[in-house]
């Protein structure tokens, strides 16, 4: 999973706690091999960190080979939510968890579950963090998340996103698995045919 992108936005764009107007910004993942990847926000000169997120995998059947991200719809007027953001050739993205109030904002008007996470831990994201174990950091892995409904229903997590995909090995077909057994099968017949008639002509 992709690391770090460079966005330009032409115009404001929302993110969990505020609003970044017009510009270019830098989107890393704080420590890829969290189970609840962490997602930071710089500035083009990456000397000023606008805000730390939490957010959950999204997974896309498709990869693409180029930076995807994309959007939650808002009312009229309203700058567009950072939904998720997919790195060139990665299946899985990272999709951004809003506080409880914004989420149920977001689902209502998209009509779509959103990821949440409890209101009171909006403040955590606007506030430095130069390492996994910064306290606010921390509380954001160890949240409880959920997961808002249009119809203001709170649902787990699980129950209304895939935010992971099973890895199994590839099958054959089912019209094709039997035939490597049945050709087996077929040369130990002959085979066995042909020791049969060796044995007879000896005989």
């Amino acid at each position: 999973m992709g690391s770090e992108t460079v966005f330009t936005f032409n115009g404001p764009v929302e993110i969990p706690g505020q609003v970044l107007q017009p510009g270019t910004y830098v989107f890393k993942v704080m420590d890829s091999q969290s189970d609840r990847n962490i997602v930071q926000v710089f500035n083009k000169s990456e000397n000023h960190l606008f805000g730390t997120f939490l957010t959950i995998p999204d997974y896309r059947l498709k990869a693409k080979g180029k930076t995807v991200i994309t959007f939650e719809e808002r009312a009229a007027g309203a700058p567009e939510a950072v939904k998720a953001w997919f790195y060139p050739g990665d299946n899985y993205g990272h999709e951004f968890v809003y506080p409880k109030v914004k989420a149920l904002e977001l689902a209502k008007a998209n009509n779509q579950p959103v990821a949440s996470m409890p209101t009171e831990l909006a403040p955590s994201t606007t506030m430095p963090a130069t390492t996994m174990q910064e306290p606010h950091v921390i509380a954001m892995k160890q949240a409880p998340l959920k997961a808002q409904q249009p119809t203001e229903e709170e649902v787990e997590v699980s129950e209304a996103f895939l935010i992971s995909a099973p890895e199994l090995p590839p099958r054959l077909p089912k019209t094709a698995s039997s035939l490597p057994l049945v050709a087996l099968i077929g040369l130990l017949a002959l085979g066995s045919g042909l020791v049969l008639r060796y044995a007879a002509a000896r005989i």
